[in-house]
């Protein structure tokens, strides 16, 4: 049987669908509400568990007759009144899971750290799974050092002994909840919002980042880390093709640093006022004037016979699927 967590999750959700249509048997973690499948997915595969992967004693219990894990569940945010929680599910969740996994003695873990984890190059240069980490000369958000430390974990693991696997996908865009992860912005373009910025950073479908994961499972491959990227695009770039595939004005105004520092104070004392969680904060609007080129060749030389999907192909598909 098959353990994968954060399986509520965008990129949960579409992995077990796809192993669920390989007639896998899944035990899939979910934290708080059990989700709706997608539609194809097969229901009598699958097994939910409501669970917590800081909850040792629980967790010990999911293993029951696991031979792969897939480590999904993560807490993606921005906003620093969750960066306590962030790291603790992030590093701690994921302690848990490796000393489990050495435990149990299981086959393979397959573990989806991200680009933010790698180091930082100058604009000009690509970022590749071997650019050393600097935490000094670049600015990190406190995710991405959740999720370094996180890959530290697995690295311990395999030191140990652990069959393990790391990869390190761009900014995923799939079906999923409008409101959640990436997803979100196919909402804030179909609203046209009138601004952008100029950053750049590396882009990727949840279908090629799922094919890639089981590629690598089912692989003899462990003790390496892999960048899953469809290609470098700005965020204008990404924006307009969202804007075309929903027939919406795309956003038209360039939006310097200064004024998005503005957005974000705006942004966080809504949030203070209302509740919510911050949709844009400092890190977000720093990031967002950002430049990152990624290589993605690494996979690529490995498994020849990969290709990723078109990303203009992707939007179209993704923005049908949210908005009909």
């Amino acid at each position: 049987m098959i353990l994968v967590t954060g399986a509520s999750g965008l990129l949960g959700l579409h992995l077990i669908k796809k192993l669920s249509l390989q007639q896998q048997p899944i035990r899939a973690l979910y934290n708080s509400n059990k989700p709706l499948l997608l539609p194809g997915t097969h229901a009598d595969h699958i097994e939910w568990v409501q669970g917590d992967v800081l909850d040792i004693t629980q967790l010990e219990g999911c293993f029951e007759n696991i031979t792969q894990v897939y480590h999904c569940a993560a807490v993606v945010s921005y906003d620093q009144r969750l960066h306590d929680t962030m790291m603790e599910i992030n590093i701690e969740g994921t302690a848990n899971i490796v000393n489990l996994c050495i435990e149990k003695k299981i086959q393979k873990l397959l573990f989806v750290s991200s680009i933010a984890a790698l180091g930082k190059e100058d604009p000009n240069t690509f970022i590749t799974e071997k650019t050393v980490w600097n935490t000094t000369e670049y600015s990190l958000s406190q995710y991405a050092i959740s999720k370094q430390k996180a890959e530290m974990e697995v690295w311990r693991g395999i030191a140990e002994g652990l069959p393990a696997v790391i990869v390190n996908p761009g900014v995923i865009l799939g079906e999923g909840d409008h409101a959640k992860s990436s997803t979100n912005l196919f909402k804030i373009v179909y609203d046209q919002f009138p601004y952008y910025t100029a950053g750049a950073t590396a882009w990727v479908d949840v279908l090629d980042v799922v094919e890639a994961m089981t590629m690598l499972m089912n692989s003899e491959v462990h003790s390496e880390r892999y960048i899953l990227s469809a290609g470098n695009f700005c965020f204008k770039e990404i924006f307009d093709m969202m804007a075309r595939a929903m027939k919406k004005k795309p956003p038209s105004k360039f939006a310097p640093l200064w004024l998005t520092g503005i957005v974000w104070r705006l942004s966080y004392l809504k949030s203070v006022l209302t509740g919510r969680t911050a949709t844009i904060t400092k890190e977000t609007a720093r990031h967002a004037h950002e430049i990152n080129r990624y290589d993605n060749t690494k996979f690529l030389k490995q498994f020849p016979a990969f290709y990723y999907r078109d990303m203009s192909h992707t939007i179209s598909r993704v923005a049908a699927a949210l908005y009909p």
